[in-house]
């Protein structure tokens, strides 16, 4: 005897979300990306105009971040939008939900300087990526929430990967990598610690890697543009997760034309993500002017 549906679609018991709660679930992280994207943009014209923070003075630094009412309100704005991801994530497979938001990247190109030819090429390939994604759109598999070692695993990598990049990268770049795998490593546990029970646990390490992150991303917004900064850490928060759905969360591509549509959509949104994030020449550096390697690498 069949077990009757419910409310998500699925059989009692299977946890299968219908296309209706994932469609809400995007349309929540589509939210979730202006809003912490905006937020980037504000919080990094107004950092970009103080005076250097500094790790020493972290007291001070703090006082001047929320002292200006232009950062502050984007510091805002980006707390709202996490909010909407984690209600996207109880709605709709982590992989889809980090591919709507990487479309959020097209929010740090607004307003800000004339667009240079690889920006219009990034805007132009992660919007065409949010539209496959949209197509590739059918019923999905149920999902899991990870091994707790695994989990666990997979976060420690991500420090270790994060302090690698700020010594071997240039600045702007190495603190925008640093942020970007950090909030990564944070969104795996938010999607673990959903479940409830021991991935409680993983709450402590979620808040430190986002704490972490948020530190390295406002000293990159002093190092480098918007897009080189924000923009490099927009790439890696979403590619990364992307990985991890595959291969923390049982996340499975659906068959067919579906499934070249997904894939074509993640390749998509990196792409336009890794283009928007080239940095161009005559960025100022507020910790101690432009150098060559910053004006290449960044």
């Amino acid at each position: 005897m069949s077990e009757p549906p419910t409310k998500h679609g699925g059989a009692r018991g299977r946890g299968v979300p219908s296309v209706s709660v994932i469609a809400l679930g995007l349309v929540l992280a589509v939210a979730s990306a202006v809003a912490i994207n905006g937020g980037y943009a504000l919080q990094h014209g107004a950092a970009s105009a103080l005076p250097p923070l500094s790790l020493r003075r972290p007291v001070r630094s703090l006082a001047a971040l929320f002292g200006n009412r232009w950062w502050t309100v984007g510091f805002l704005a980006g707390i709202a939008g996490w909010g909407m991801y984690v209600a996207a994530l109880a709605l709709a497979p982590l992989s889809l939900v980090q591919a709507a938001a990487a479309g959020g990247i097209v929010v740090l190109a607004i307003g800000g300087a004339r667009l240079t030819s690889a920006e219009r090429v990034g805007v132009t390939a992660a919007l065409c990526g949010l539209a496959l994604l949209g197509l590739s759109l059918g019923s999905h598999p149920s999902t899991n929430h990870g091994t707790v070692t695994s989990v666990a695993v997979w976060m420690v990598v991500s420090g270790a990967v994060a302090a690698f990049a700020t010594r071997v990268l240039p600045k702007a770049a190495g603190l925008g990598t640093a942020a970007g795998v950090l909030y990564a490593a944070g969104d795996g546990g938010t999607k673990a610690t959903l479940a409830g029970g021991a991935r409680l646990l993983f709450v402590p390490a979620l808040l430190a890697c986002h704490g972490l992150a948020f530190v390295c991303m406002q000293l990159a917004f002093q190092r480098g543009g918007r897009l080189a900064s924000a923009g490099l850490a927009v790439l890696w928060t979403n590619a990364l997760p992307i990985a991890a759905g595959m291969l923390l969360f049982g996340e499975a591509l659906p068959g067919g034309w579906r499934g070249a549509a997904r894939i074509a959509a993640f390749a998509l949104v990196v792409v336009g993500a890794a283009a928007l994030s080239r940095r161009e020449p005559g960025v100022r550096d507020v910790s101690g002017g432009l150098t060559p390697g910053h004006a290449a690498g960044g």
